[in-house]
């Protein structure tokens, strides 16, 4: 894995080491200040653009067109909320996927199949232990975001969300997030109203250089991916990660969100 990733300055292959346990104290707190950790030059020099050139052939001829209409928590209905609630805004997103069993030979693969990085991943994350999914459509996605389109404000199902920029955009594509908008107890309705209005002050944006790993708080940090505009597409790598093993998505999941299952 030294030829994919910077193990001197992040010594994952290390984990007794002092080096280690300073990195991963280091994510913990940027996680509780600031809802999320990134790592720049994760992957060493070239390898994140040589990962997003190999994906390329396949991204602009069979990768899936993800255009839909959807409010932050991608449901019809939510309790304890009317359907004109300014919280179930639609709002329009558009990408294009590939999926794991698109990406066989592709570093991002190798990556995240890599026991350490798991590994890692939990200390910093505070879990006992993180597992790949099963689902082999899922498990590792590679999205891009083309000439005028973004991913629009929206919460995640997993906790955490994993990734990596391999290819940044000429123009636009920044990481917009508010941290800590709402929690299992509270889902802040009025809150979250707030920043689909653009009203929240709390609302950070983050541009990471191709190369920089970002884990941040999916599932309670609303996010968003700004218009990006120019010929060079946006290109990340989302790594899905569970603290159980066996995960897959069902036939309906797969095929809202890849146009396509394994059945």
């Amino acid at each position: 894995m030294n030829h994919l990733l910077d193990l001197k300055t992040y010594p994952l292959d290390r984990p007794d080491s002092p080096e280690y346990a300073s990195l991963v104290k280091k994510c913990q707190e940027d996680l509780d200040a600031e809802g999320m950790f990134n790592l720049p030059g994760f992957f060493k020099p070239g390898v994140a653009q040589a990962a997003a050139d190999a994906a390329n052939p396949k991204m602009a001829t069979e990768s899936f067109r993800h255009a839909r209409r959807h409010n932050v928590y991608f449901k019809d209905t939510m309790p304890g909320i009317s359907d004109d609630h300014p919280a179930m805004t639609k709002l329009k997103t558009v990408n294009h996927a590939l999926c794991a069993d698109q990406l066989q030979g592709n570093a991002v693969i190798d990556v995240y199949e890599w026991a350490p990085f798991a590994a890692f991943l939990a200390a910093a994350m505070g879990k006992d232990k993180l597992y790949t999914m099963d689902d082999k459509l899922a498990r590792v996605n590679l999205q891009a975001t083309r000439d005028g389109e973004g991913l629009n404000w929206h919460f995640d199902r997993s906790e955490f969300t994993t990734t990596i920029l391999l290819q940044a955009p000429e123009e636009g594509g920044q990481l917009e997030y508010r941290k800590n908008l709402r929690t299992a107890d509270d889902q802040n309705y009025d809150g979250v109203a707030d920043v689909l209005l653009g009203k929240d002050p709390e609302i950070k944006q983050i541009m990471p250089e191709a190369g920089a790993l970002n884990v941040f708080r999916g599932v309670n940090t609303a996010h968003r991916v700004v218009p990006m505009r120019g010929g060079i597409d946006r290109m990340i790598a989302i790594f899905a990660f569970f603290d159980r093993p066996g995960v897959v998505f069902s036939e309906e999941e797969q095929m809202g969100f890849y146009g396509r299952t394994l059945a």
